[in-house]
């Protein structure tokens, strides 16, 4: 536990400023999946077909949110760090986002289909669990292939000592 809090405490900010974007995509998702599912591709509407504009407004709904997301990151949470060319770290970065939104809309398409559960409030809180699951893939995806760890952080990359007693 005291690897984990050090952890912690050494990415706070980070981590805050990880959240407070997340908040922000979160914000944007769901805003833009609830005007897409009360509009044109709400359960009366004529476009996108009879049984997928559900899954259709969320992944419309998350790949702008993703864009947000990029730029958020990329301006203010991973500032510091060293980075890839922009389109090597976009490509990393919509890789690792299309995990995620293949995890979010997977979790509303068994809600939904699978389930049953085709009420709005249902759809919002199928969205919420499929956001929260592809937060931490981001995270983990972020922090592994997109941006590298900051400047002069030789802990993230250095090898845990030898501690064994080969006397």
């Amino acid at each position: 536990m005291t690897v984990l809090l050090r952890w912690v405490r050494e990415r706070a900010g980070e981590l805050a400023r990880f959240g407070v974007v997340g908040v922000a995509g979160i914000v944007v998702n769901l805003g833009v999946f609830n005007l897409l599912r009360l509009g044109p591709l709400s359960p009366d509407a004529e476009i996108a077909g009879d049984d997928d504009r559900v899954v259709t407004a969320k992944i419309i709904a998350t790949l702008v949110s993703i864009l947000f997301a990029w730029v958020a990151h990329r301006e203010w949470t991973y500032r510091g760090r060293r980075r890839h060319r922009p389109a090597r770290e976009l490509v990393l970065f919509g890789l690792v986002n299309g995990a995620a939104l293949a995890v979010e809309a997977g979790t509303l398409f068994v809600s939904h289909h699978w389930w049953g559960f085709t009420s709005l409030l249902a759809d919002n809180v199928a969205s919420l669990v499929g956001i929260g699951l592809g937060t931490i893939t981001r995270y983990v995806g972020y922090a592994l292939f997109v941006f590298d760890s900051p400047a002069g952080d030789d802990a993230a990359v250095a090898p845990a000592p030898d501690t064994r007693d080969d006397r």
